[in-house]
C-alpha cells in the first residue's frame, strides 16, 4: 500500500436474530481480524446493523435483551443501530434498561425520537464521529419507520431519506467519510445511494441480503452480511492523506464457521442462559386437562387463542391461523418457557374491519390443504406452516366434499348470518395486515395494533379463565355433507 494511503477497517454484522450459537465464532473472527490489521490499519471499527435480538430465543426473552448486550460488549462492538426486532418487540422502558448504562457501545438513533417530547433519549446518539489515526469517520444509524407500530410504543421514527440527508449535511464538513448503518432493506439502501449525496458506505440489513462484494451505486458502496450470524462483513476504506479524500473501498464477507468458538463468549452465554431459564420457569397457569393443537383442523388451543384475541380487543369475532401454535399443552403447570416454545412469534394482536365477502374468502381458503400446509417465513412468524383458521364468535357449516371455494354452507357472526357486503370488526394478527398467509385479511381497514403484548401474553391470560378452557372444546366448524 502506498505510503500516502491510510487504511481504516470496518467489521459489520446484521440480522443475527439471537443466534447465540454463532456468537462465540463471530467473536473469534472479529478478534482475529483486529489482530490481522493491527499493524497496517489506522483502526478497526466493529458495528451491528440491527436485529441482533430476537425474542423467540430464551436467552433474549428471559433477560429482556441484556444477554445480547453483554455479548456485544464482550465482543467489542463500537456502535449499533436498532432493528425492528429490538424497537418493536420491547417497550421503551425495557429497551432503556437493556441499553442505558449497560451498553459499552454507541446506540445510534439518527431518525428516532420520543413521540411526546420530540426528543431523542440520551441513551441514543444521533451520530458518532470516530478518529482513527488521522481519519475522522462519521457513523449514522437509521431504522425502518414502521410508525403504525412505533407510535403505540411512544416512538416517532422519521422518514429515512430525509434523516440521512439531514445528517449528511450536518457531518460532511467534520469528517473524512460517512458510513450509514441502515436497517432499511436493500431496495431502500439503493434508493438512498441514488438520491442522497455524500454517503460513502451503506452497511445494510433488515432484508437479510448478502453482498459478498460491495455493490457500487454512484459514489456509494453498499455492503451486507446476510443473516443469523453466518457471515461477518469486512470493509477496507483507503484514504489518500495527501489529497485528503477516500481513494478506494474494498469489501468481502467472511464465514464465521471458519473460526473456532471463543471460550469466554460461550461461557458468558451459558451464564446468561441460566439466568433466563430461572426467570422463564415461573408458572403462569396449571391445567387440569391437556389442550390439543392441530394445524389442519380446529383445536382446543387454537380456539382458546382466538377467544383470547376477541376478548383482548373487544371485537365481535376473531380468527387466528393454527400454525402460530407449535404444539399442544399437557395437563399440569404451564411456565413462561413453555409458552415461549409453544408460541415463539413476536406477533401482536390487531383489530380490523373486513367485509363479509372477505371473511368468507378466508374461511374457504382455510379449508384447503395448500393453505393449511403452506410454509411461511418472515413478518414476525416463527412457526413452520400457516395452518387452518381457528375461530371465536364465528360459526361455520361446510361441506368437506364440495369443490374448492364452494365448501361454505353457512357462516354466522354474533348469531346472525354473514352478509357479504356488511362490515365486521374482527380480531386477528398483525402479520395478516401485510398481505401474507390469507391475503384477503390484508385488505381490512381501520387497523388498530395492540402493543407491546404478544399473542403468547394473550394466551397466558386466557389459560387462567376456567370458562374459556371449557368453551374452547366447543366446535366452531361443523361438517355438513350434502
Amino acid at each position: 500500500m502506498p505510503v500516502s494511503l491510510q487504511k481504516l477497517v470496518i467489521l459489520h454484522t446484521n440480522d443475527i436474530h439471537s443466534h447465540f450459537e454463532q456468537m462465540p465464532r463471530i467473536a473469534s473472527l472479529i478478534r482475529a481480524r483486529r489482530a490481522a490489521h493491527a499493524e497496517d490499519a489506522a483502526g478497526v471499527v466493529t458495528v451491528d446493523v440491527g436485529d441482533h435480538m430476537d425474542r423467540m430465543f430464551m436467552e433474549t426473552e428471559g433477560t429482556a435483551g441484556k444477554a445480547n448486550i453483554a455479548v456485544m460488549n464482550a465482543t467489542g462492538y463500537d456502535a449499533a443501530v436498532l432493528g425492528n426486532n429490538e424497537g418493536l418487540t420491547f417497550p421503551a422502558g425495557t429497551l432503556a434498561a437493556a441499553y442505558d448504562g449497560q451498553a459499552r457501545f454507541t446506540l445510534l438513533g439518527s431518525n428516532i425520537a420520543e413521540r411526546q417530547s420530540g426528543l431523542t433519549p440520551d441513551w441514543f446518539a444521533p451520530y458518532r464521529i470516530m478518529t482513527c489515526g488521522s481519519v475522522r469517520l462519521g457513523l449514522i444509524g437509521i431504522t425502518a419507520s414502521f410508525n403504525d407500530f412505533y407510535h403505540p410504543l411512544g416512538w416517532d421514527v422519521g422518514e429515512p431519506l430525509a434523516a440521512a440527508a439531514r445528517l449528511v449535511r450536518q457531518l460532511r464538513g467534520q469528517v473524512d467519510a460517512i458510513v450509514l448503518l441502515s436497517h432499511l432493506g436493500l431496495s431502500t439502501d439503493e434508493r438512498i445511494a441514488r438520491e442522497v449525496e455524500g454517503i460513502d458506505v451503506i452497511l445494510g440489513g433488515h432484508t437479510h441480503h448478502l453482498l459478498e462484494q460491495p455493490l457500487r451505486i454512484g459514489d456509494t458502496y453498499l455492503c451486507a452480511a446476510g443473516k443469523f450470524g453466518r457471515y461477518v462483513g469486512e470493509v477496507e476504506l483507503l484514504f489518500d492523506g495527501e489529497r485528503g479524500c477516500l481513494h478506494e473501498v474494498r469489501g468481502r464477507c467472511l464465514e464465521a464457521s471458519d473460526y473456532p468458538a471463543s471460550a469466554d463468549i460461550a461461557a458468558l452465554i451459558a451464564d446468561w442462559r441460566a439466568v433466563a431459564a430461572r426467570r422463564l420457569a415461573d408458572t403462569v397457569a396449571t391445567l387440569a386437562e391437556p389442550l390439543h393443537n392441530d394445524w389442519s383442523h380446529e383445536s382446543q388451543l387454537g380456539n382458546l387463542l382466538a377467544a383470547g384475541l376477541r376478548r383482548w380487543t373487544g371485537a365481535a369475532a376473531a380468527l387466528v391461523n393454527a400454525g402460530q401454535l407449535l404444539d399442544g399443552l399437557e395437563a399440569g403447570p404451564v411456565t413462561r418457557e413453555t409458552l415461549l416454545r409453544l408460541c415463539p412469534s413476536p406477533i401482536n394482536p390487531c383489530l380490523l374491519t373486513l367485509q363479509g365477502g372477505q371473511i368468507a374468502q378466508a374461511l374457504e381458503e382455510a379449508l384447503l390443504p395448500e393453505f393449511q400446509t403452506k410454509p411461511l417465513m418472515g413478518y414476525g412468524f416463527r412457526g413452520k406452516v400457516l395452518g387452518t383458521l381457528c375461530l371465536d364468535g364465528i360459526e361455520v357449516r361446510f361441506d368437506p366434499d364440495a369443490e374448492p371455494y364452494a365448501k361454505l354452507r353457512s357462516v354466522r357472526i354474533g348469531g346472525s348470518e354473514l352478509r357479504p357486503d356488511d362490515s365486521y370488526e374482527i380480531a386477528t394478527l398483525d402479520m395478516f395486515t401485510f398481505g401474507v398467509g390469507y391475503p384477503t385479511l390484508g385488505k381490512g381497514g381501520g387497523i388498530r395494533y395492540f402493543l407491546p403484548e404478544f399473542i403468547r401474553d394473550v394466551l397466558a391470560a386466557e389459560l387462567l379463565d376456567t370458562g374459556a378452557l371449557v368453551d374452547c372444546a366447543r366446535p366452531r366448524w361443523t361438517a355438513q355433507r350434502s
